[in-house]
């Protein structure tokens, strides 16, 4: 059989979706069921070295960007190819033209809260990820909560999705993170306004009145819309000397930082699943999270949770978990029970049968 995958997310710096597909490609090439067939990966630009782990796989590229790509270009690209399935992994697809569609819907942002999109993109999303799903044989998403949002907004058959956990990694060493004594909070993910980083950085700012020896650092690229200014921000809550934000560094420093936290922060009050915060688990790090049914379903006992994104609660949940050591040793005693559910390997195989099934 022949698969062609939307590669588009491999190439540059991969945040998101990039890295689930990365994982999953990486996995693949683990996959003995995976070597007998034949891959096409179809990109506008060059992608990384040895993307599928070592599998034998053909690239079909075509200048472009975007939409247009996508519906124009993709499609051709595919049936050229002589695909017998095409998997697209970020939200949406081409509606006419291509081979058979599995489809990779990880949340429904877009249409439960329109007004954290520009309309024009807002509108682009719902309207893609909408008929895309319809088109699409098999949709693929990351937990129980994204396929009743999809069945419930979009309008699609639940016979039709399939619930496939991603993996979990560590980013660093779990021991070397635990250990660590400086106390440091640490953000990593896209910079959304449903990430709540004004009530994070104020919540740290009441914290760091009391022990002015706590440090924040934030990762993300900002998508935010209205814009977020963080650096005015953590300038306003007068925490320039304490706090830092990046857009993007490289892996070498993101692992230095995941080594250095003691406590880790992510305020989402909508997700499809929620990676970074496990991630940090997986280091040996307590995470603090927004009391969401997501993050119930995702993280379990394995978690700090914030009733409300509000910065009287944010500070005392930040001090549990960089300085209580019975608040901490019980979020880390909880994450192995809940870090077992989450397997890249398990993740990739139960793709590909979902791509084969759709073929």
């Amino acid at each position: 059989m022949r698969i062609a995958v939307d590669a588009r997310e491999l190439a540059g710096q991969p945040t998101g979706v990039g890295r689930f597909l990365e994982r999953i490609a990486s996995q693949w090439g683990t996959l003995p069921e995976a070597a007998v067939h034949e891959w096409i990966l179809c990109a506008p630009s060059p992608i990384g070295p040895d993307p599928l782990g070592g599998l034998r796989y053909e690239t079909a590229s075509r200048s472009g960007r975007g939409t247009l790509w996508e519906q124009r270009t993709l499609p051709d690209l595919a049936r050229r190819s002589g695909a017998d399935v095409l998997f697209c992994p970020a939200y949406s697809g081409p509606l006419t033209g291509a081979p058979p569609m599995v489809v990779a819907i990880h949340d429904v942002s877009f249409t439960a809260h329109p007004e954290w999109y520009r309309w024009r993109e807002g509108l682009r999303r719902r309207f893609l990820a909408r008929h895309s799903a319809r088109r699409a044989r098999r949709v693929i998403t990351i937990s129980e909560f994204s396929r009743r949002e999809i069945v419930e907004r979009l309008g699609i058959e639940p016979s039709k999705i399939e619930v496939v956990y991603p993996g979990v990694t560590a980013i660093a060493a779990r021991e070397a993170a635990r250990e660590s004594s400086e106390p440091l909070v640490l953000y990593v993910g896209s910079i959304f306004t449903r990430r709540h980083l004004p009530e994070t950085i104020r919540g740290f700012a009441r914290l760091a009145r009391r022990r002015p020896d706590i440090q924040l650092a934030i990762v993300g690229d900002n998508r935010s819309v209205p814009r977020l200014d963080l650096d005015a921000l953590i300038a306003d809550a007068g925490q320039t000397d304490r706090a830092r934000a990046w857009a993007y560094v490289p892996d070498t420093t993101l692992a230095d930082l995941y080594r250095r936290a003691r406590a880790f922060v992510f305020l989402s009050e909508y997700e499809g699943f929620g990676l970074t915060p496990l991630e940090a688990l997986a280091s040996g790090i307590p995470i603090v999270v927004l009391d969401t049914p997501v993050a119930r379903e995702v993280c379990g006992a394995a978690a700090i949770y914030v009733a409300s994104p509000d910065p009287r609660l944010v500070e005392p949940a930040l001090e549990r978990a960089l300085f209580d050591d019975d608040a901490r040793a019980s979020v880390l005693g909880a994450a192995p029970a809940v870090l077992q559910r989450y397997s890249w390997r398990e993740c990739a195989r139960r793709v590909l049968a979902i791509l084969e099934s759709a073929a």
